[in-house]
Formats: C-alpha cells, sequence, structure tokens
C-alpha cells in the first residue's frame, strides 16, 4: 500500500479561507521603514496594499483552478507523503523529465512551462522535445508532508526523487532544477547516474579554488561582486532558516501577513524586474505561490532544509552530461571554467540575456528555450 499513487486535488476550504481573510484583516503592522526604498524590506505601504488585494479582491476559487491545472498526486516514499504534479505527454517517446524548485518557490512556479514542455507541438513547438513532466513538491513544502524527524537533507530528497521516478516507471530521465532544486537535481545525478539522461540547473553550486581567481573576466569579477552584495545585505533569511528555523516558524505560520512579506521580498531581490516584483509578476502570481506556503502552514517546515542541509553543501564531482543556464540576475553566475572543474561532462553553458532566480516563472519562453536546447543532446 505504500507504493500506491494517489489522486491529488487542492481544496482550500471555505473556513481556511476565512480564517486567512480573517487574520489579514487584524494585522498589528509595524511602522513605515525609515528609507524611501526596498532596502530594509518590503515597504509598508505596498505589504499593506498587497495584503488587502489577498484578503479582498484575489480570487481564491480562480485561485484553486490553477492550482489544478494539471493532474496531481501523492505517494509515500522513505516514509513521508509527497506529492507531485504529472503531466504526461502524448508524445510515447517523451524524454521524462523531474523538476524541483526551491525556496521561497513551489510547484507553482513552472505552471506556465509544464504544458508546452509535456506538449510542444500544441503550442507552437517541436513534437520531438516532448517531456513527461513530473514536478513534486519538496518534503515540508507545499502540499507534500512535512518531516517529523532530522534526516531529510538534499541528498536524502535526491533518493525519495530517483525512487520516484522508478515507480511511475521512467527508467531513463532527464532532471532540472533550481535554487535548492539545483542542488537536489545534482545529487540525483551523482546517485543514480546509471539511469540520469542529464542534469540541467540554473544555480551550479561549485567551490572557488584560489587558482580559479586568477586572470578573471569581467562577468566572473561581476559574478563575485553580486555574491558579496548577497553575503552583505540579502542572506539574512538564510542564516536564520539554517539556525533557527523552529523560531521562525512561529511568525510565519500564525501571521499570513509576515509569510507573505518573507517571500514576495525575496521576489523582489532575485528577479529581473526593474525595482519591483510586479513587474514581472503578477499580483496573482505572486500570491498563488505564497499561498503554497499559508494554506499548508510550512513556515517552519520550509525553512528546516536550511538547517539540513546549508551547513554540509556537496561539492563532489558530477560526471553526468550536464547543462546549466546562467540568468542574469541570479545570485552567483558562476563561468564556465569555473563550472567544469565540478561538472566533469559539461555539454551545454549559456549565459541568459533576461531573467533571474525564478526562470520558468519569470521567463518562461528563454526557460523553455534553455531546457529544449541542452536535453537536445542527451535525449538519445
Amino acid at each position: 500500500m505504500a507504493d500506491d499513487i494517489i489522486d491529488f486535488r487542492v481544496e482550500l476550504g471555505d473556513g481556511a479561507i476565512a480564517e486567512l481573510r480573517d487574520r489579514l484583516a487584524r494585522t498589528r503592522w509595524p511602522e513605515a521603514e525609515t528609507v524611501d526604498d526596498w532596502s530594509q524590506g518590503l515597504p509598508l505601504a505596498y505589504a499593506q496594499d498587497l495584503c488587502a488585494y489577498w484578503g479582498a479582491g484575489y480570487d481564491f476559487a480562480a485561485a484553486q483552478d490553477r492550482f489544478n491545472a494539471f493532474p496531481q498526486f501523492r505517494t509515500e516514499i522513505d516514509g513521508l507523503g509527497i506529492h507531485f504534479v504529472h503531466a504526461r505527454s502524448p508524445n510515447p517517446d517523451a524524454l521524462p523529465l523531474i523538476v524541483t524548485h526551491g525556496w521561497p518557490g513551489s510547484v507553482v512556479e513552472f505552471q506556465k512551462v509544464i504544458g508546452p514542455l509535456a506538449d510542444p507541438a500544441s503550442h507552437g513547438g517541436d513534437a520531438s522535445d516532448a517531456f513527461h513532466v513530473v514536478c513534486p513538491s519538496l518534503p515540508g513544502y507545499g502540499w507534500s508532508d512535512k518531516p517529523s524527524a532530522t534526516g531529510w537533507n538534499v541528498e536524502r530528497i535526491a533518493r525519495a526523487w530517483a525512487q520516484l521516478m522508478a515507480r511511475l516507471g521512467y527508467t531513463r530521465y532527464g532532471v532540472q532544477g533550481g535554487d535548492w532544486g539545483a542542488f537536489v537535481t545534482t545529487s540525483v545525478g551523482q546517485q543514480d547516474a546509471e539511469h540520469v539522461a542529464g542534469v540541467h540547473v540554473q544555480l551550479p553550486l561549485v567551490s572557488l579554488q584560489p587558482e580559479m581567481m586568477t586572470d578573471l573576466t569581467e562577468s566572473e569579477r561581476a559574478s563575485l561582486e553580486s555574491g558579496a552584495y548577497y553575503s552583505r545585505w540579502g542572506s539574512g533569511y538564510s542564516t536564520q532558516q539554517a539556525s533557527r528555523p523552529q523560531t521562525l516558524g512561529y511568525g510565519l505560520v500564525d501571521s499570513p501577513a509576515a509569510q507573505c512579506a518573507w517571500v514576495v521580498e525575496k521576489f523582489w531581490d532575485w528577479t529581473d524586474c526593474d525595482g519591483h516584483p510586479e513587474n514581472v509578476l503578477s499580483r496573482d502570481e505572486l500570491l498563488d505561490n505564497v499561498a503554497l506556503y499559508w494554506f499548508p502552514a510550512t513556515g517552519a517546515s520550509s525553512a528546516r532544509l536550511y538547517w539540513e542541509s546549508f551547513h554540509a553543501n556537496n561539492t563532489e564531482p558530477v560526471t553526468v552530461p550536464s547543462g546549466c543556464s546562467i540568468f542574469p540576475k541570479e545570485i552567483f553566475r558562476p563561468s564556465r571554467r569555473w563550472v567544469e572543474t565540478r561538472f566533469t561532462d559539461l555539454r551545454y553553458y549559456n549565459q541568459v540575456e533576461k531573467g533571474g532566480h525564478f526562470a520558468a516563472f519569470e521567463q518562461p519562453e528563454l526557460f523553455l528555450r534553455e531546457v529544449r536546447s541542452f536535453f537536445r543532446l542527451v535525449r538519445n
């Protein structure tokens, strides 16, 4: 019975929606920031406006329909219930592909690309680029179960993903991801190499050694400067989540305004948005993603992935065929020569002209181009 795959649909429930609206209406707001920009975090006026819309203007029924746009399932792996979207392609020769999100993302990130990946011919593409798409929610995220004991780190999640693909009957498959999903993707390629056709990531983790710091290119210098800025001004969330996720969780699970601000601020910081997240994502899209943290109450459980994995990054070689697409507003943008020190069979590397950390969400057409370009090299 533990191997069963069970149909799943998101049901938000009138009671849960009413509770959200009540909590939003009773939010005790802080005073306004003392600057005229976002440098202290989400500005009060925008936070109030966004939360007012969430309570009074956001169409929950339409959102539920969006969440249920593709077939969804749950299955138990290693004692934990895992939620996943599974969109089979009408093309019998499609390559299975497991796509993984990170924090503060969710399966919502891939809503715009699942259809074109699975059925490119119906979206103006080439049928030969088809994939059977599997898109799971990380443990402790979305509609997957919350781990009740320690141990669910990146490597264990990767083992679960390999088991999920085997359970679905896929003996050869591709792996794709960004953020934590990139690290999971990389680990799947290491642990299940005999079944992995290739791995494609947007955020390749590499260990920078002194010999790699000579004769720096302009783009390498810019990447190091971006990393230094992140360490100084953008990494406080990760320090908190990697050290005291439980303490943080009390506020995020209790206050929808806090959960909203905690997530949306990163969409300002990490998207290629010219100063405002709604320049690249609609208000509904931002709130759809926040909803996948609020309704399942995953403020603490999602943060625990940092506690489990943040201090034990795996930088061992990746020997399966690999591809990297580097978007210009990504947190860290390693050069090809840096990436090749770890990804020893790098078949594809491209610096994309536009986009950021949430590439499939922000720039779906460019994301599709990149994924298709790499996997064309390893399909056969």
